[in-house]
C-alpha cells in the first residue's frame, strides 16, 4: 500500500469566515468533507499537514504583484477557521506556513513527506484553482501520488473549479469521491 498522508490547505479565517477578507460563501462546502478526512486520518494515524497561506507584516511579498496584501500574521484572517489547525497533543500533525500558492515551494513539505515514507498525497482545502492546483503539481512533480477528494475542495468560480479538478485528474493525479479518500485514509484500499 502506497502511504498516505493528508495535506491540508489553507482553511483560514480569510476564506471560510463571513469576515474574512477571502471569504467566498461556496467555501464553507469544504469544512465537513474536510473534517471528515482529518478524522479518518486520525483515526488511521496517518501523517497531516496543516497548511497557512501567511505573510509578514511591513515586508515586501512578490505575492503582493498579484494579489492584494492578505493573510497578515498575527491577524484575524491568517488564523486557522474554528475547528481546523493541528492537536497539539499529536506529533503527527504539523503546520507548514507557506507565502506562495504551492505548499511545497521554499518549505520542507517533501523532505518531512519522504522522511516519514509518504508515497501519497491527499489534497483538500481551498482554492482549488490556485493553492490546491499549485500544491498538486509540485507533489507530482515531488514524485507524489496526488489524489484530490472533489467534495474537500473548491473555488470561488466553478468554471475554474471544473478546469482545475479536469487538470488535475488528467496530468497530476486523481480525482477522487470523498469516500474512496476517506477508504485510503483508513487503509482500506491500496494507493
Amino acid at each position: 500500500m502506497s502511504e498516505p498522508a493528508l495535506i491540508v490547505i489553507d482553511m483560514q479565517n480569510s476564506f471560510l469566515h463571513p469576515k474574512g477578507e477571502n471569504y467566498y460563501a461556496s467555501a464553507g462546502e469544504t469544512v465537513e468533507p474536510v473534517r471528515r478526512l482529518l478524522d479518518a486520518a486520525r483515526k488511521g494515524n496517518r501523517l497531516i499537514v496543516h497548511t497557512l497561506d501567511r505573510h509578514r507584516r511591513g515586508l515586501i511579498d512578490f505575492e503582493q504583484k498579484r494579489l492584494p496584501e492578505h493573510c497578515l500574521e498575527g491577524g484575524f484572517d491568517a488564523a486557522y477557521f474554528e475547528g481546523f489547525g493541528p492537536l497539539t497533543d499529536n506529533p503527527r500533525e504539523v503546520e507548514i506556513v507557506k507565502r506562495r500558492y504551492s505548499a511545497f515551494f521554499a518549505t520542507d513539505l517533501g523532505l518531512m513527506l519522504r522522511e516519514n515514507g509518504v508515497e501519497t498525497a491527499i489534497i483538500c482545502g481551498v482554492k482549488t484553482n490556485v493553492c490546491v492546483r499549485a500544491t498538486s503539481q509540485d507533489a507530482f512533480a515531488n514524485g507524489f501520488r496526488v489524489v484530490v477528494p472533489r467534495q474537500a475542495t473548491n473555488s470561488n468560480r466553478a468554471n475554474l473549479q471544473e478546469a482545475s479538478l479536469e487538470d488535475i485528474d488528467r496530468y497530476l493525479g486523481h480525482v477522487v469521491e470523498l469516500d474512496e479518500a476517506l477508504s485510503q485514509l483508513a487503509g482500506d484500499a491500496n494507493g
